[in-house]
């Protein structure tokens, strides 16, 4: 971190995945290298994220040498995550906040997934798991998100990365490897596999540097109705059939 400029002490919450995650972070600029974590705690454990995070938040800043008073920010993942899981962070990290008389800041838990992944600026792909036979997703190049975030069944997806993934757009994955299998990831297994305090903290380290205003935690449920799927399975098959039957029809025009 460059000398003379402020260090801001900043604690990041995330229970968008099956893990518990938290952590205290210290931030001096915009740039993911401007971030060192000072403690944090992950634990894979998606039915104890009530029991577990007041507990390991308690640990972290215990652990960082940094008491509540000292803290000048909140960082929380808001998602896409089911709903029982994002609320537990959402509402932990917004008490912390207004407790404390500092601002709360929300982030797209797959925007600090890729920070982390390469935060030099390379091409990234993000799946987690959605469950109910879908995936979260999102895409990024040079540090930016270019596509996201959505849910969509694996197939579906797969069949719209395939051009994308052909031409190595992505060089790096992050989040599930098996559901980056079923959209058809075939490169290095990822290495980030869930939010980290500091991808977290670096997802909105400009805001926490520029001292902007804190804005309502907004979750990313992104949730569509079961019968969606089907429809747009439906929808493709036909498409597909018609463009076959087409093709087939010029072949045999003189």
């Amino acid at each position: 971190m460059s000398s003379g400029q402020r260090a801001y002490k900043v604690l990041a919450i995330d229970t968008a995945t099956d893990s518990v995650v938290t952590g205290v972070v210290e931030v001096v600029g915009e740039s993911f290298g401007d971030t060192a974590v000072l403690a944090e705690r992950v634990i894979s454990d998606h039915r104890r994220h009530a029991e577990l995070l007041t507990t390991l938040v308690a640990e972290c800043l215990a652990e960082a040498g940094v008491s509540r008073d000292a803290l000048d920010a909140v960082v929380v993942g808001c998602g896409p995550g089911p709903f029982t899981g994002l609320r537990v962070g959402m509402a932990t990290g917004a008490a912390f906040a207004d407790a404390l008389g500092i601002p709360a800041y929300g982030v797209c838990s797959l925007d600090a997934l890729a920070l982390d992944a390469a935060p030099e600026g390379a091409g990234v792909l993000v799946v987690t798991d959605a469950r109910r036979r879908e995936v979260y997703w999102a895409a990024y190049a040079d540090g930016r998100r270019t596509d996201g975030p959505g849910v969509i069944a694996p197939a579906l997806l797969a069949e719209d990365l395939a051009a994308d993934l052909a031409a190595g757009t992505y060089a790096v994955a992050a989040g599930s490897a098996p559901h980056l299998e079923l959209v058809g990831w075939t490169g290095t297994p990822p290495e980030v596999t869930v939010p980290t305090p500091r991808g977290l903290v670096a997802a909105a380290a400009g805001r926490i540097v520029a001292g902007d205003p804190a804005e309502p935690l907004v979750p990313l449920y992104l949730r569509r109705p079961d019968a969606v799927e089907q429809k747009e399975l439906k929808e493709r098959k036909a498409r597909k059939e018609r463009e076959a039957q087409r093709a087939q029809a010029s072949e045999v025009v003189p």
